[in-house]
């Protein structure tokens, strides 16, 4: 037994520095592979094998990351221009800085295609060295007297071309679904209505945050894998939320040197553009504890299903939900089995942990500890509003007349008349909602000698939810030219009724009806 112990003792390092393992790199003596591997070690030999086989694990990340953007110097024209507005493909870049400096946002869209084509996908123009169409307009000064300019550029022409992304590296994100009673699109992709299905974004087990939750070595100044280039980490990015475990990264690199294969322009029906990026970090082992950390797998790791149907702030949780059950493609929700679909690619991220390994191994990628830590603490704060505040359903909701499907016709319509309404809202006998009739129904039923209720009675019901903007249910009555919208709990009972009426008092302007 004493051996027994000695050997182990001698097995376990306690630590390494980041200077060893970049003299391994340039020795070609470095132990590195793709953090799913060193999973497997783990599980195979325990911890403390694997800690002291491999030097480094590498994680890898690749998905809409539509809060990025690159950077760009054009150079001055003679005569120069004080740029003012600019577009490249017909999309619009905004002017952040002096005269000729531009920022390419990933999610603006063309004037002339729309949703069809945005920044992401200029971006991935200029990264495969095409031509692309550029033109300015200015007011004109002394200094700048040009007021209008129009060429075509590649990277090449550009004196600047850098990558520069506010938030990327979710370190997890949540699982959308749709309880609506029709099919939205969101940048989670189409979700079909009632919870039909769900769709979810991350690498879980192998993205980079998720293998160092702690930040120790993943923060300002880490060198990365970015978009098929080098890049760094710029430091937290926005929204970064470590206190719930919704870690994020500002990453910038230099855009010439990247790859098609790992920056990918994309357009979400309904929402618009975007760009996929590719996202790697290095991971050094420094110590047991890091190692131990980055054996973590997809059933520790847990996000929240969120229901994308309430188009609110603080939409509702309806469950936690491991990456493993995720990456099952089915998921479990109110006692039924749902298709999962992933917005990642999976295969990609473990292609960018190869790669980045493959890059350490040659020697052409050595490590960088931060020189500042990421924050550990906090959340990100709401708006601020104090104009303009939005109103919601509940705010003009009003009790609803209901009836059940065996009353007679005759009853009914003297219930419109009594109640001065033109919406009835049939229901069961625990007022939940199985249909709807309204005066114009009745008054055909009565002209055509039609008997009973039921054969009138309209069961594809639009409905609203009493934490809806009215905004968005505005838009419901227009879009499918009716003037009332009943309104119900996740249970389908009845809590009232809102028209078009009452929205038009309130907010103003025409609805249909």
């Amino acid at each position: 037994m004493e051996g027994k112990n000695l050997i182990t003792k001698n097995l376990t390092r306690n630590k390494r520095t980041i200077e060893e393992i970049n003299n391994k790199i340039e020795r070609s003596d470095i132990q590195v592979l793709p953090v799913s591997e060193f999973k497997k070690i783990v599980e195979s030999k325990g911890l403390e094998v694997a800690f002291n086989e491999i030097d480094i694990v590498t994680t890898g990340t690749f998905g809409a990351m539509c809060s990025s953007g690159a950077l760009i110097n054009v150079g001055h024209s003679d005569p120069p221009i004080k740029i003012q507005n600019a577009w490249i493909n017909d999309v619009p870049i905004t002017h952040p800085g002096a005269a000729v400096d531009l920022f390419i946002g990933a999610t603006l869209s063309s004037e002339t295609k729309g949703f069809e084509y945005g920044g992401g996908h200029v971006i991935e123009d200029l990264v495969k060295g095409k031509n692309v169409n550029f033109r300015a307009t200015s007011y004109g000064t002394d200094c700048y007297p040009r007021t209008e300019i129009e060429t075509t550029l590649t990277k090449d022409d550009l004196n600047q071309f850098i990558l520069l992304n506010f938030r990327n590296g979710y370190q997890k994100y949540s699982c959308a679904v749709n309880g609506r009673d029709e099919i939205i699109y969101t940048y989670m992709g189409k979700l079909l209505p009632k919870y039909r299905n769900a769709s979810y974004s991350g690498a879980g087990e192998i993205s980079p945050l998720n293998n160092d939750p702690s930040y120790e070595v993943i923060g300002l100044g880490t060198k990365i894998f970015l978009g098929g280039g080098q890049g760094y980490v710029l430091g937290e990015g926005t929204q970064h939320s470590p206190s719930t475990g919704y870690g994020t990264l500002m990453v910038k690199g230099n855009a010439k040197n990247m790859s098609p294969e790992f920056i990918r322009g994309a357009s979400f029906t309904g929402y618009g553009p975007s760009i996929y990026i590719g996202l790697g970090i290095p991971v050094p082992l420094l110590n047991i504890e890091i190692a131990k950390k980055a054996a973590v797998r997809d059933e520790e790791i847990f996000t929240e299903v969120i229901d994308y149907g309430v188009p609110r702030l603080g939409r509702p949780v309806l469950r936690q939900v491991s990456y493993r059950e995720l990456k099952s493609g089915k998921l479990m929700l109110n006692g039924r089995e749902i298709k999962v679909s992933s917005m990642s690619s999976l295969q990609k991220a473990e292609l960018i942990c190869h790669e980045l390994a493959s890059w350490i191994k040659k020697g052409n990628f050595t490590l960088t500890l931060p020189i500042e830590r990421l924050s550990n603490q906090g959340q990100p704060k709401p708006m601020r509003q104090i104009k303009g505040a939005a109103a919601f359903v509940d705010s003009i909701l009003h009790e609803a007349v209901t009836c059940q499907e065996n009353e007679t016709i005759e009853i009914v319509a003297k219930r419109l008349i009594t109640k001065n309404v033109n919406h009835i809202i049939v229901t069961d006998s625990d007022q939940k909602i199985t249909g709807i009739v309204t005066s114009w129904d009745i008054t055909k039923a009565i002209a055509n000698g039609v008997r009973t209720l039921k054969e009138i009675i309209v069961r594809r019901v639009y409905t609203a939810s009493p934490n809806e903007p009215l905004e968005v249910v505005a838009k419901r009555l227009a879009q499918h030219n009716i003037s009332a919208l009943p309104v119900i709990d996740e249970t389908q009972k009845v809590l009232g009724i809102i028209t078009s009426e009452d929205i038009a008092k309130l907010v103003g302007g025409n609805l249909n009806g």
